[in-house]
């Protein structure tokens, strides 16, 4: 599923008024009002195609007339070296875009990219690549999307969408049958289509989280050895998780242990952006 162009115009135009308050000073001074241009964003490096309409809507919010042609769709590899997306127009509005825009396109192309190398390492184990709550501030819809497009899929979006009880909430509710209790009574309390998971860091406490029927039942920081032991234990009576130390010199490891999902915080609050640049030239006028 896309992002609605609405909500993608709404983060780019907080973006541009960080960036670009009371006009570009610098493009407005140098550069004379008629004079326009022809750029293209050229990958320094390969990788994965996201946030082509946000880098898009960058240019167009900041100069209406300017006219882009995406060379690759969201989704798309492309090598060092391709072009991405071509934009042609008035020289002062391109510059003023082009940082917003980049920024944008950079940071989700990176997420993109590490997302599919994830993913390429859990082929073939039906354990399916899933990212976190640990998203930038304001920028989740399009981090989570950039997840997407590298062939991952998307955790909770929020604490309204489901219930998910982790170490901080269970240290409250107590062990044992007390923990299954309350969990029984919570799960008694939900909508039958909501989500009930729940977070656990020790195989001492499957057997009462187990006992409470939750749908889910992460894993946290489990061994490998452990993590198998866990997908017998539980033997399809809830679905697993499996978080925590996944990298990506570990995560075949891990899927490799019958685990149905395997989250990564990593693939949003760590990732290093795409370097891809915009290369410019003058028009004769």
């Amino acid at each position: 599923m896309p992002v609605p162009t609405r909500v993608i115009e709404k983060i780019v135009l907080a973006a541009l008024e960080e960036d670009n308050p009371r006009g570009d000073l610098t493009g407005n001074t140098l550069i004379p009002a008629h004079t326009t241009a022809t750029a293209a964003v050229i990958a320094r490096e390969p990788g994965i195609c996201a946030g082509l309409e946000t880098f898009i809507a960058a240019m167009k919010l900041s100069e209406p007339t300017l006219v882009l042609t995406p060379a690759l769709a969201d989704g798309d590899a492309f090598a060092t070296g391709d072009t991405l997306v071509t934009v042609s127009g008035p020289a002062r509005g391109l510059l003023a875009g082009e940082r917003v825009g980049l920024n944008l396109l950079q940071r989700l192309s990176g997420i993109a990219t590490s997302t599919a190398a994830f993913v390429k390492e859990a082929a073939g184990t039906g354990a399916r690549i899933v990212d976190t709550r640990k998203t930038t501030p304001g920028l989740r819809v399009l981090e989570r999307y950039a997840v997407r497009c590298g062939g991952g899929h998307n955790h909770r979006d929020n604490l309204s969408e489901a219930v998910m009880a982790k170490d901080n909430h269970l240290a409250l509710l107590g062990t044992g049958s007390t923990l299954t209790n309350a969990l029984r009574k919570a799960r008694a309390s939900l909508g039958h289509t909501v989500h009930f998971e729940v977070e656990i860091d020790s195989l001492d406490q499957l057997d009462a989280v187990l006992a409470a029927g939750v749908d889910t039942i992460m894993l946290d920081n489990f061994s490998v050895a452990d993590l198998a032991t866990g997908v017998r234990r539980i033997a399809g009576a809830a679905l697993v998780e499996a978080s925590g130390n996944v990298k990506l010199d570990t995560v075949a490891a891990i899927a490799a242990t019958g685990v149905d999902v395997i989250s990564s915080g990593a693939l949003t609050h760590s990732v290093r952006a795409l370097d891809l640049g915009l290369d410019i030239r003058m028009e004769a006028n």
